[in-house]
């Protein structure tokens, strides 16, 4: 039986549209068809956050260039599950030096830690000059979580940044030292801890901090050694320019 003409018009109409629909799901792809979300469908409304990452490896000088191997008696090193706080110090020896005497100030300083204190090795992970070098400091491996000997009752979880010079109050922090402070900090810190620019919870291991042992104690990601020991350290200037660093190490973490 033959469809009356206008119902024959009107199926080859509707298998026309059908057939177009078919080419363009092919053309366009699935994933191209309208979707339907719900009010507060995160896949429509969540924002962009940026990966955070741990900052590029800066140059750090080796100790065997500044000659810390010549007089090292250091035990074998000790390692934290991960780099959780940066602590500044300064090494409160002369400003104005030359850059190329650091090397001599830097075995002075391990003399003064290994011998004087009996600390077996430098204190200090790191160690930046005023020209922005970085150098290596207590042995184990620059890129570890080594447990230095630089702030009584939180060594553990924090990496002790040390700037050679004296930065008390009207002193003036170069800006390479800054830059290289805040590279250095933003590669050692652990991308998937707390953000620079905030605060840490760590607990003493020592009565002569500024908390006993055992005390559950609320830091700086990025702060001073005044913060956990009561000492001017790392003087008023340099202890002013730590938001400055946090911010800089946050921005190098894509934070």
């Amino acid at each position: 039986m033959r469809l009356p003409r206008t119902r024959r018009a009107r199926a080859a109409a509707s298998l026309t549209v059908l057939a177009l629909l078919a080419t363009a799901s092919v053309l366009l792809g699935p994933s191209s068809a309208p979707k339907d979300a719900a009010v507060g469908d995160p896949e429509r409304t969540a924002p962009q956050r940026a990966v955070r990452q741990q900052g590029p490896r800066p140059v750090i000088v080796p100790r065997t260039a500044w000659r810390a191997e010549s007089v090292s008696t250091a035990p074998a090193a000790r390692y934290a599950p991960a780099v959780k706080a940066a602590v500044i110090h300064h090494t409160s020896s002369p400003n104005g030096y030359d850059c190329e005497s650091v090397p001599k100030t830097l075995r002075g300083v391990y003399a003064g830690h290994a011998y004087g204190r009996h600390w077996d090795d430098i204190g200090y992970n790191f160690l930046v000059d005023a020209c922005g070098t970085i150098y290596e400091g207590r042995a184990g491996g620059v890129d570890r979580a080594v447990i230095g000997a630089h702030t009584k009752g939180f060594n553990d979880g924090t990496v002790g940044i040390a700037a050679i010079g004296t930065f008390t109050e009207g002193a003036r922090v170069p800006e390479p030292m800054l830059d290289a402070i805040a590279r250095l900090v933003a590669w050692k810190l652990d991308p998937a801890g707390p953000d620079p620019r905030g605060t840490v919870t760590l607990v003493s291991t020592n009565d002569a901090s500024r908390f006993p042992k055992g005390t559950t104690a609320v830091l700086p990601v990025v702060g001073g050694h005044t913060d956990g020991y009561p000492t001017t350290c790392p003087g008023a200037a340099l202890y002013a320019k730590l938001p400055d660093i946090s911010a800089r190490a946050a921005r190098l973490q894509r934070r």
